[in-house]
């Protein structure tokens, strides 16, 4: 999704805050007033450029109709199926359920994976954790040695750390048993970066 700007955030933020609290959109002058504004005109402006990226559906002249997209405090994450932190394995890529993070702030851009394998155990990343990981917008932007979900074609998907060198890549696991991956960099796609991980324990 593309960036706000500062006043484009903030009506948005507000927006959030506003419709969580009430379970309904606010009116234009609402929104003039939160933003402290004197004509509708600028919050008109502003609630096209939140719907032309990708945050907010509306009819223009019927505030009412206003809806969150990706609503960044629901309490569930999609569960986008499996990721291999072994063998490199197919992903399952049909949603299925979703994962309860109450009280966690996440940007829209975020999504769970089960974690399938034990390649990364000396990241303190076990079987059946989920990792939290956030969308890849720009592949060239990813550091070396960041931990991410990787498509690796002709193979599949897998969690590593990410190491870029020239055209070559790197996927180090966190567990000497696994070797390093080493491919081309046309290759590899990298999906996500991790940002999180959640665990439970039987009672």
């Amino acid at each position: 999704m593309q960036s706000l700007t500062r006043v484009q955030k903030e009506l948005y933020d507000w927006l959030v805050d506003y419709i969580h609290e009430n379970q309904h959109p606010p009116s234009i002058r609402q929104m003039m007033n939160a933003m402290h504004l004197r004509s509708p005109a600028p919050v008109q402006s502003r609630l096209k450029h939140l719907q032309s990226k990708g945050y907010i559906d509306w009819e223009e002249g019927r505030a009412r109709t206003l809806k969150l997209l990706h609503d960044p405090l629901l309490k569930g994450l999609p569960i986008h199926g499996e990721i291999a932190a072994g063998e490199l394995i197919e992903p399952i890529t049909n949603d299925r359920d979703k994962l309860d993070i109450s009280g966690m702030l996440l940007q829209p851009d975020c999504y769970a994976l089960l974690v399938n394998g034990d390649s990364m155990i000396e990241e303190m990343i076990a079987p059946g954790d989920y990792v939290i990981m956030r969308r890849v917008e720009d592949p060239d932007s990813v550091r070396n040695g960041t931990i991410v979900a990787a498509w690796v074609e002709g193979w599949g998907a897998t969690l590593k750390r990410f190491y870029r060198k020239s055209d070559q890549v790197t996927l180090e696991a966190a567990n000497p048993k696994y070797p390093p991956i080493r491919v081309s960099a046309d290759d590899v796609r990298v999906q996500g970066y991790l940002v999180g991980v959640w665990r439970t324990y039987p009672v």
